[in-house]
């Protein structure tokens, strides 16, 4: 009884959502009455069975165009409202069937999708530059990465093919993201909401961008600094709050030295940001590719040799504990070091000291892999990070060293 109340409360609540928004438009022929009754005709149909699911859905767009068959010239012919009451009878259906997520969040979507008719429309005049680096991004992330094979090859089956090119994936996904945050936010809140996501998302990908990025332009030069700094701070940040979800004893011990590291880091970071800098406040660079896609590319390439490079030292450390394996991994990612850590302490394997040295190495060596990736598209810039990035390895050492 409940799952059937669940089901109809359900699409009730689909119908009333998408009839309140259809509501705001004056020429709508069908408001928020008749869009929860159309849902509930769904999903009687599906209860029912047989052939009225069909039959429903015909009668429900009869009926609507029909309404809208006579009209005054000029007026709104009604598509988006028939085709919306035809979607929400669907989703009602839907729910009848038993699949309420689903079919709620899909009326949360469909929604979204008619509210935000002005912001979509105005995605019509993006540059042709800005389509075309879309519809990269899509078909990078969505047509060949779920394609490419999941398993190891070559030596060590350290190449997967899936894990490379799901570098290519982000580094084309931050570009994006970062250039839209540039342009939305702008300046100073531009350049802050770029380092945080990139260091959510991949504080690697954010470097390797940036650092090639920055050798374009003087401003681009200044905006790389900021960027890159908060990407590479941000994972001490995520760090904690993977180890508060999976370990969460072991955060005695190991918040302190992320904390440590990622204060004297902030610190050192916000200085250099409030120095005055030639040429008055960050600018706004001009992009002229976001996705960057030979970058990305580039990057798999020397992603993939680094692999196998961390795979053989690995190999040979055989026996001699965890910290051999947490520098090599740490090259490449930090969080499978993380998370093997966390769980041999959560399993006993390991002591408290024993995984918090372990996490702080995979940090080390995910930090000197970065610079060295800076040092290699942009010295200059390199020089910069060293001062917050040695800060935050500082700190993260005299805390171990009192802990």
């Amino acid at each position: 009884m409940d799952e059937t109340w669940l089901r109809y409360g359900a699409s009730l609540g689909i119908g009333l959502l998408i009839g309140l928004e259809r509501e705001r438009n004056p020429a709508a022929r069908a408001g928020v009455r008749t869009f929860a009754l159309v849902a509930l005709a769904g999903t009687l149909a599906a209860a029912l069975g047989g052939w009225l699911v069909p039959v429903g859905f015909a009668a429900v767009a009869a009926m609507l165009i029909a309404a809208y068959a006579i009209r005054e010239p000029g007026e709104d012919a009604g598509t988006t409202t028939v085709i919306a009451a035809l979607v929400c009878y669907l989703l009602g259906a839907l729910a009848g069937t038993g699949e309420t997520t689903l079919a709620a969040a899909l009326g949360i979507g469909v929604t979204a999708l008619l509210y935000f008719k002005p912001e979509l429309e105005g995605l019509a005049g993006l540059e042709r530059r800005d389509q075309v680096s879309v519809l990269q991004f899509l078909v990078v992330t969505f047509v060949v990465l779920p394609i490419l094979p999941d398993q190891g090859y070559g030596p060590y089956e350290a190449l997967n093919p899936r894990h490379i090119w799901l570098m290519v994936a982000l580094i084309a996904g931050v570009g994006l993201a970062s250039y839209a945050a540039l342009r939305a936010a702008g300046e100073r809140h531009g350049v802050l909401l770029t380092g945080i996501l990139g260091g959510l998302v991949s504080s690697t990908a954010t470097t390797v961008l940036y650092a090639r990025r920055s050798a374009d332009s003087e401003a681009m030069a200044r905006v790389a600094f900021p960027v890159v700094a908060l990407a590479n701070l941000i994972p001490l940040a995520r760090v904690a709050v993977i180890a508060a979800v999976l370990a969460p004893s072991l955060l005695p011990s190991l918040v302190p030295v992320l904390g440590a590291a990622l204060g004297a880091g902030l610190v050192l970071t916000a200085l250099a940001m409030r120095r005055p800098q030639a040429g008055g406040s960050l600018p706004v660079p001009e992009i002229h590719n976001p996705v960057e896609l030979g970058i990305a590319l580039r990057f798999a390439a020397l992603y993939a040799i680094v692999l196998l490079a961390s795979a053989w030292l690995a190999g040979i450390a055989g026996d001699k504990g965890l910290y051999a394996v947490a520098l090599a991994s740490g090259l490449v990612d930090v969080d499978p070091v993380v998370l093997s850590a966390l769980n041999f302490f959560g399993s006993g394997a390991v002591q408290a000291d024993t995984a918090v040295l372990a996490v702080a190495l995979a940090l080390l060596a995910n930090a000197a892999f970065k610079l060295s990736v800076l040092a290699w598209f942009n010295p200059r810039l390199a020089l910069r990070i060293a001062a917050p990035t040695a800060a935050a390895i500082s700190g993260a050492v005299l805390a171990l060293a009192l802990g």
